[in-house]
C-alpha cells in the first residue's frame, strides 16, 4: 500500500492486517512513514499467509499493489509483475516544490498496467460525505480479491476506525467492495 502523507495508509494497512489475523493467518507487515508529517511518500507492506517470515515484499513479487496517489503507483511499479492487481486511486496531490502535477501520470499507468482497477475518489467522496473514507473504501477494493469472512473485515473496521465515524466507514468499505474495472 502506497500513498502521500495524511492518506490513510497506516489505518488501511492496519485494518487489512487485523482482518487477516481474524481470518486465522500469520501476519507481518512493515511501513515507512517518517515523511508523512511533510506530505511525503508513504508506504506498507502487509503479508500474510501459513507462516510468514519476513515483513518485506521484494521487488516483482506483490500480489497486489494499492496506490492512495496516480504518482505513487508508477513509483512502485517495480513490485508488480504480469499477475499483480493494480489498485489506483485517482487522486493527484502536487509535490513539494513542484508548480503543477505532471502531466500524463494517468495516462501512463494505464499503459504500463492496462489491467489496473481505478477508483474515482470524488465518487467516493461524494457518497461518504468526506475524502477521508477513500482509505478504506480502498480496502474494500482488496476484500475482492482476498477470502476473508465478512466478519474479520467488520470486526477490523470498528476496533481501528475513530469512534463515531464506523457506519461512514463500513459504507466506504462496501463501495470499494463493489468497484469493478471498466
Amino acid at each position: 500500500m502506497v500513498g502521500v502523507g495524511g492518506q490513510g495508509i497506516l489505518l488501511a494497512s492496519d485494518i487489512l492486517s487485523l482482518a487477516a489475523l481474524r481470518a486465522g493467518f500469520d501476519v507481518k507487515k512493515s511501513e515507512v512513514h517518517g515523511m508523512s508529517q511533510r506530505g511525503g511518500s508513504v508506504f506498507s507492506h502487509v503479508r500474510f499467509g501459513e507462516k510468514i517470515h519476513s515483513p518485506l515484499i521484494s521487488k516483482g513479487e506483490a500480489d497486489i499493489l494499492l496506490a492512495l496517489e496516480m504518482m505513487e503507483a508508477l513509483r512502485w511499479l517495480d513490485y508488480v509483475n504480469p499477475k499483480s492487481r493494480l489498485i489506483v486511486a485517482n487522486t493527484k496531490i502536487v509535490p513539494a516544490g513542484v508548480a503543477e502535477y505532471p502531466a500524463g501520470v494517468e495516462a501512463e499507468v494505464k499503459q504500463i498496467f492496462p489491467d489496473a482497477l481505478m477508483m474515482n475518489t470524488e465518487e467516493v467522496t461524494k457518497q461518504t460525505g468526506h475524502a477521508r473514507f477513500v482509505n478504506v473504501a480502498m480496502v474494500g477494493v482488496i476484500s475482492q480479491f482476498v477470502a476473508f469472512p465478512e466478519a474479520a473485515w467488520k470486526e477490523a473496521i470498528e476496533e481501528l476506525v475513530p469512534k463515531g465515524t464506523f457506519e461512514k466507514n463500513i459504507s466506504a468499505f462496501q463501495l470499494g467492495r463493489g468497484l469493478k474495472n471498466k
